[in-house]
This record gives C-alpha cells, structure tokens and sequence, in this order.
C-alpha cells in the first residue's frame, strides 16, 4: 500500500462520518414526526391543555372523591359483545342519577380504533353502555370524565381481552 492510499484514509473515513451522523439525525426527526408525545391519554386532552389547566383538574377531582364515589362494574373485555358499567354514588349509598359520563374505549397510544360512546341507560346510579365491539384482542384502556354538577372526575380502567381484571390508573 502507498503511502499516498494511506494518507486517504482518513479524509474518507471523516466525511463517511459526517454522512452517517447526518443520516441518524435525519431519521430521529422523521421517526419524531410519525411517533409524537405531545397526546395525553390521562385527562382525554392534548398535553398542553393538561398542562395548563392541572391544578384545577386536580383540585376538581379532589372534590369529587370528597362528594361522590364512582366505581367500574363491568366485567371482561370481550371482543364481540362488551357491556361497560359504572356505578356513581354519593358517600352514603345514594344513587346518583344525573351525572355526565363521556367514555373512550381506545388502545394505549393508538387512536385508530378510538369509540366515543354514550350511555344507553342509566338504572340506580347504574351507567349503563352497551354493545361495543373491539377490533383487536389485546390492551384496552377505558377512560372515563364523570361529571356531577361543576365537580369533575377521570376515571381510567385498563383493560384486556384475554384477562378477567381491570385495573384503574
């Protein structure tokens, strides 16, 4: 090899450097683009507003734990036919019967199977929501707003179809 081969080395090696470098760094940007952080599934809004607005969603949810207890009845997951129930009462045992419930049934940080639904009957504090079919076996989370008067709550459930509990977060 001559020392003229040698010598070339390593300006070659630099600049395959350099492009390599410029090659990762536009790949983060591209997989940053198609994979964003900024949604929160948490409180069923965009990131910011949850920052914004946190001291009193949380202060709102305080006083809700304080007014009303509101738990999750349903049973498993099941792809074909679930049932979601939700049972709000106030701390004595009295049934709340007009309490505004919004519920989003959608995969951890996928929104393409999002469902939106609505309560089809309300029965002695008893939310009642029927008939959703889900796409896919596998993780579920269930994601609640309750709201009873000004006092308002988030209520989130994960789920999964080949399991029989449900765990709130």
């Amino acid at each position: 090899m001559s020392s003229k081969d040698k010598a070339l080395r390593w300006p070659y090696a630099i600049a395959a450097s350099i492009f390599l470098v410029f090659g990762f760094c536009v790949a983060t940007i591209i997989i940053s683009f198609e994979r964003p952080v900024e949604p929160s599934d948490l409180y069923m809004r965009g990131y910011h507003d949850t920052d914004a607005n946190i001291n009193d969603i949380i202060a709102k949810e305080i006083a809700f734990k304080k007014a009303y207890v509101i738990a999750y009845l349903g049973k498993q997951l099941d792809r074909n036919n679930t049932v979601l129930e939700y049972k709000v009462t106030d701390h004595e045992g009295n049934a709340v019967n007009d309490a505004a419930i919004r519920l989003i049934v959608t995969r951890p940080n996928n929104h393409k199977y999002d469902q939106e639904l609505n309560v089809s009957r309300v029965n002695n504090g008893v939310y009642t929501f029927n008939g959703i079919s889900l796409p896919e076996a596998g993780r579920w989370d269930i994601m609640a707003h309750v709201q009873v008067g000004a006092l308002e709550r988030y209520y989130n459930i994960k789920a999964d179809t080949r399991y029989d509990k449900a765990y709130e977060y």
